[in-house]
C-alpha cells in the first residue's frame, strides 16, 4: 500500500463521510495520525505528501474500518478526555458527555461554597460506570472518603484502572443498588444513574446503542425514576443533616424527579444545563 499522507486523508474523510461531518473526519484524522504515527498537527501538514510505511497505513486502515462500524472513537483509543483529565474506556462503560461535567461542576462550586477547606467529607457516588466522578472529587476535595457502588464489576474494573492512574484512593462497591442496602452516613450523594426511557429509543443514535453498555442507559421500562425513589429514601437515612445531594436527570421528567425529594430535603432545586434543559436536581438536608 504505496500511499501518501495526503492521499489517505482523502480516501479516510471519503469513507466517513456518509457518518461524520467534514470537520468531524478531519479530527478523527488527526487524532489517530499522532496515535499511529506520532505526527503532530505541524507533521502531519509537514509529511502530508510523502509515502508512508506500509505497516502504519495498515494499522489505520483498520482503525477506519471500525469507525465506520459506528464504533465510538474514544473506545477504539481506550481513553478519552473528561474535565480536563485523560480516563480509560472501553465497551463496559459509558462515555462520559458533556452534561456530566457540568453535574461536577455544579457539585464542586456548591461543595466548596458550604463546607470549609480540608474538610473529611463522605461522598458517595451511586452508579459509577468508568470511576470519572469519584476520581474528579477526590482531585478536588483530597480530604474527603469517597465510595463509589456499581452493579458491573466489568465497569468497576476500569473504574479501578482510572483511580490507579490518577492516584487516588476510592472505595469502589460492588453492588446491586435497587436490590441492596447502603452502609454508612454519606455527607454528599451524587448520581448520574440510567434515566434514558425505552420509549426513547428511537431517539438514541446506534453507535451508542451497538457500542455502550444499556443496562447504564435505558430505566426499567416500567418505572422510569426507580433509582430517583430509591436515592430519595436512601436520603432519610444515609445523608447526613445539612448534608448535599446531587442528581444528573432525564430532562423529561424534570419536575416529577424534583418532587421525589421535596418531603425528604429541604432547598430543593431543579438546574438547567448549557442547553436550557432540565438536567440536574440539587439538594439539602
Amino acid at each position: 500500500m504505496n500511499m501518501t499522507l495526503h492521499d489517505f486523508r482523502i480516501n479516510f474523510k471519503h469513507e466517513l463521510s456518509p457518518l461524520y461531518s467534514n470537520s468531524e473526519s478531519n479530527e478523527l484524522f488527526t487524532v489517530f495520525v499522532h496515535r499511529i504515527l506520532g505526527y503532530d498537527r505541524f507533521a502531519q501538514r509537514k509529511f502530508s505528501n510523502e509515502t508512508q510505511d506500509e505497516n502504519q497505513l495498515q494499522k489505520l486502515t483498520e482503525i477506519l474500518k471500525q469507525l465506520k462500524t459506528g464504533m465510538p472513537f474514544q473506545q477504539i483509543l481506550g481513553e478519552t478526555e473528561f474535565y480536563g483529565l485523560n480516563f480509560f474506556v472501553n465497551e463496559n462503560v459509558l462515555i462520559p458527555r458533556p452534561e456530566t461535567e457540568e453535574l461536577l461542576e455544579l457539585a464542586i462550586a456548591e461543595i466548596t461554597k458550604l463546607t470549609v477547606k480540608n474538610q473529611s467529607l463522605k461522598i458517595l457516588d451511586i452508579g459509577t460506570g468508568s470511576g470519572i466522578i469519584p476520581v474528579v472529587l477526590k482531585k478536588h476535595f483530597p480530604a474527603a472518603e469517597l465510595s463509589a457502588i456499581d452493579y458491573s464489576e466489568k465497569a468497576l474494573e476500569v473504574a479501578r484502572k482510572n483511580a490507579d492512574f490518577h492516584q487516588v484512593n476510592i472505595n469502589f462497591i460492588h453492588q446491586d443498588y435497587l436490590g441492596g442496602e447502603l452502609n454508612g452516613i454519606f455527607d454528599i450523594i451524587i448520581s448520574n444513574p440510567p434515566y434514558i426511557g425505552r420509549d426513547e429509543n428511537d431517539e438514541i443514535s446506534d453507535s451508542v446503542k451497538n457500542f455502550e453498555p444499556l443496562m447504564a442507559l435505558f430505566a426499567p421500562a416500567e418505572n422510569p425514576l426507580i433509582f430517583y425513589e430509591k436515592i430519595a429514601n436512601d436520603c432519610k437515612t444515609h445523608l447526613s443533616d445539612g448534608g448535599m445531594l446531587f442528581l444528573e436527570i432525564n430532562q423529561k421528567l424534570g419536575s416529577e424527579t424534583r418532587d421525589l425529594f421535596t418531603e425528604v430535603l429541604h432547598e430543593v432545586r431543579l438546574v438547567k444545563d448549557l442547553s436550557g434543559n432540565d438536567r440536574f436536581v440539587v439538594g439539602m438536608k
